[in-house]
């Protein structure tokens, strides 16, 4: 069954039913993309237990569409909360707000400056058009701001800023060693009380 999963791609390839020259072309590449495959599959395992081990890492995890490798590569980029003002510092220092160029009275912003650790910045846009693809009720007031952005500026720019308010939950969940509470769990826990 064809799913588009990356995971499943050797066998998908495999399974077709290629000319002899051709297969002898592809073989060598399939036999290295399923040792990458194992490679990643352990490397993904370890994480998961730094995860489960790591009180800072498993707090992350509760956001949604935020798993253990964005979780490690963001508390290894922020390292303390404390060195950083607020979370409009954090996103900065991740290159996740526009440039400016400014004179005089004119003030002109211009594409992020991406400044600070790619990698994390790459993993937190990637949250973030997991968050917009995947419908789910505790993710919907983020889903419906992002999607506000994306009808006035563009789906790319809401992405970013999805991506940007993402980084301030993080850092405040990390700062205040807080669990993730979407707004109506919040809304009920103020009514019960």
């Amino acid at each position: 069954m064809a799913d588009g999963e990356a995971e499943s791609f050797v066998k998908r390839v495999a399974a077709l039913p290629l000319p002899g020259r051709l297969m002898a072309q592809v073989a060598p590449l399939l036999n290295l993309m399923q040792h990458l495959n194992e490679q990643i599959a352990f490397m993904n395992g370890v994480l998961e237990r730094v995860a489960h081990k790591d009180e800072q890492v498993a707090r992350l995890c509760t956001v949604p569409q935020v798993g253990p490798v964005t979780a490690c590569a963001f508390v290894s980029a922020v390292d303390e909360p404390e060195r950083f003002s607020g979370p409009h510092q954090v996103e900065a220092y991740l290159g996740l707000v526009p440039g400016e160029k400014s004179s005089g009275e004119k003030q002109h912003r211009g594409p992020i400056t991406k400044t600070g650790n790619s990698r994390v910045r790459w993993l937190l846009i990637q949250a973030a058009l997991s968050l917009l693809r995947v419908k789910r009720p505790e993710t919907e007031h983020l889903r419906e701001w992002a999607e506000k952005i994306a009808a006035r500026r563009g789906k790319k720019i809401a992405v970013v800023a999805l991506a940007r308010r993402l980084a301030g939950i993080l850092f405040a969940m990390m700062r205040d060693g807080t669990q993730y509470r979407p707004p109506q769990a919040q809304e009920e826990e103020m009514e019960a009380a």
